[in-house]
């Protein structure tokens, strides 16, 4: 029999039977709405579910309904995100609540095409959001679904390719169950994050484990195949801490276009070549908030991790020598005493900075 057909056989008569005995509780599960499914599925991007579910009842308790959402400003959304990462995703989210309410009447839009023409939603959030809240028969392809396929069939490809992820999404449309595409696409999931582990695979608890190719071979692990990733760059930033005779300390906002648009952090930047970390950090801020600064004693090294780079932040205490700070390659600034920091919204790395303020206040 042709693998397709026998996975295909396998998926209905085994795997959705195993998934309604072995699926974990998550909260989006209870309750699903079109909202809620929208919501968890964006956190659930670059996000595992035991990360997501604290801020999925966080977010769900402040913007409980759509309408709630869309009616909030930008920054309150950032700042429920706030620690999440990967902040495009609220501010798209935010950005789609408002035509939700604009163009579609207040209603998540039922229509695939009208699905995936919302800011943030790409065909794997479709297809989730699609299958999960409409029952639309789309098949979902993220990394879980990905490595259950290409064990199942032993798919040879460098699955980052285009070619390859067009092949396996050929291949999860040929597999869904149509009328369960919910089921299916959870099931799917499930397996490859509870079962078909990246490392050491419970082969002998796998549904699917009599039609697995990749098992045939005895090194199920050897897939997906992937190419060596690219080393990711290491920059160096300096901050300042910029303090003032009340007690306040200075914070920008970031441009809602740069990297982490719309969230605050301690005004700094990259250092380049030749320069010292404090000629650094004078230099920035000249350039951000038109101020010069006369850079001070040493508070806190940050070490934080990017998707596409790393970086070492190092933030010293400075007073103004000249100038007002003025938003120039910022969007906003504000003084703030230490005490109130947190009521906007921050990066990680600026966070631990605010740590150790507070320690030390």
């Amino acid at each position: 029999m042709d693998q397709t057909k026998k996975v295909k056989r396998a998926v209905k008569g085994r795997l959705l039977p195993w998934f309604s005995v072995n699926k974990r509780s998550m909260p989006w599960r209870n309750n699903r709405t079109p909202y809620r499914v929208w919501i968890s599925e964006l956190m659930l991007q670059q996000t595992r579910v035991d990360q997501a579910t604290p801020y999925f009842h966080r977010f769900m308790k402040r913007f409980p309904s759509l309408k709630s959402l869309a009616e909030a400003s930008q920054e309150e959304v950032l700042k429920m995100w706030e620690g999440l990462g990967y902040y495009s995703r609220a501010r798209n989210l935010h950005k789609a609540a408002r035509i939700i309410r604009s163009d579609h009447k207040g209603r998540f839009p039922s229509d695939a095409d009208e699905i995936i023409k919302l800011p943030g939603i790409g065909s794997y959030t479709a297809a989730a959001i699609g299958s999960l809240a409409f029952n639309l028969d789309m098949a979902v392809l993220d990394g879980n679904v990905i490595r259950v396929l290409s064990r199942l069939f032993a798919y040879d490809k460098d699955t980052r390719s285009t070619i390859a992820k067009k092949k396996l999404q050929s291949l999860a449309d040929e597999l869904l169950v149509k009328g369960e595409a919910g089921n299916f696409n959870e099931a799917m999931m499930e397996l490859g994050a509870t079962v078909c582990l990246p490392q050491n695979p419970d082969c002998s608890g796998c549904p699917l484990a009599r039609c697995c190719l990749g098992k045939e071979t005895g090194t199920p692990t050897d897939f997906p195949k992937k190419a060596p990733k690219k080393k990711v760059p290491h920059i160096i930033v300096g901050a300042a801490v910029v303090t003032n005779g009340k007690g306040e300390v200075l914070v920008a906002q970031r441009r809602a276009e740069d990297m982490l648009g719309g969230l605050w952090e301690f005004p700094g930047g990259k250092q380049e070549a030749g320069e010292t970390i404090q000629e650094c950090i004078a230099r920035e801020l000249n350039e951000e908030l038109g101020i010069h600064i006369k850079v001070g004693e040493f508070l806190v090294k940050v070490k934080h991790a990017y998707s596409h780079f790393t970086m070492d932040l190092h933030t010293y205490f400075a007073t103004i020598k000249s100038g007002l700070p003025k938003a120039v390659e910022c969007q906003n600034f504000q003084w703030l005493e230490i005490s109130k920091l947190r009521k906007l919204p921050y990066s990680k790395a600026d966070l631990k900075i605010i740590d150790e303020l507070e320690n030390n206040d």
